[in-house]
């Protein structure tokens, strides 16, 4: 009996000690499994601030080459054109000057490079300056900056509203002729990268207001006036 009784502890020993390396195993994997997931979102989580701080962006159609406005004409004086999509000066500067700019692009004597800037976020409650700047980017790979940029002008929207919506923006470019690929690329924010480089470069250049006009590297007042004795 005595050694029936012995056998049988033997044999529970065995079992108590295989069911307890069984829950240092499963604990084992499990404390493995969850440091490799905070890993994993940590490299995610990096991968993400690395691309937002690297300074990457997609440059529509027609951007200059370093991405910093887009290029319309091919005359030999430059003008430089910061606006922001929300401001009423440019709003008004377009209404008054707009026609003037285009003429000489049109006779062959300018090039113009407009710089869609985002300085006005504030001046809306959805971030309206990024978003039409972008839309103006989706246009531009359309091959429809100008165009796109003054039907967003007819219909500025107040500063402190709401701005236009992606689908105010998106019927803006339709009724231009802009097609489906331009309506994904609204949705999308696809140009919004661009539009935050526009927005450092102009910074960078010394812009702190909108509109501001330069003609050949030199600042000229925003009037059709001065811009055309710039011209000369």
């Amino acid at each position: 009996m005595s050694t029936r009784v012995g056998q049988k502890q033997a044999a529970r020993m065995v079992r108590d000690q295989i069911a307890r390396e069984k829950r240092r195993s499963r604990t084992l994997w499990t404390t493995i499994i969850a440091i490799a997931a905070v890993v994993i979102a940590g490299m995610i989580g990096w991968g993400i601030y690395a691309s937002q701080d690297s300074g990457t962006y997609v440059a529509p159609a027609g951007a200059t080459a370093d991405g910093s406005g887009i290029s319309v004409g091919s005359g030999t004086v430059k003008i430089e054109v910061y606006e922001d999509f929300i401001c009423p000066a440019c709003g008004q500067f377009e209404t008054q000057t707009g026609a003037t700019l285009d003429q000489l692009v049109e006779d062959g004597k300018v090039t113009i490079v407009y710089h869609p800037v985002a300085y006005l976020d504030r001046a809306s409650t959805t971030d309206y300056s990024t978003r039409a700047s972008a839309a103006s980017g989706a246009a531009a790979e359309g091959g429809k900056f100008r165009e796109y940029a003054k039907a967003l002008f007819a219909k500025q929207p107040a500063e402190g509203s709401a701005g236009l919506s992606d689908n105010e923006l998106i019927e803006i470019g339709r009724s231009i002729g802009l097609g489906d690929a331009f309506a994904q690329a609204v949705r999308d924010g696809k140009y919004k990268s661009w539009t935050s480089h526009v927005t450092d470069e102009a910074s960078e250049a010394g812009v702190t207001g909108t509109p501001t006009v330069k003609v050949n590297g030199k600042d000229v007042q925003p009037t059709t006036q001065a811009i055309l004795a710039a011209v000369g």
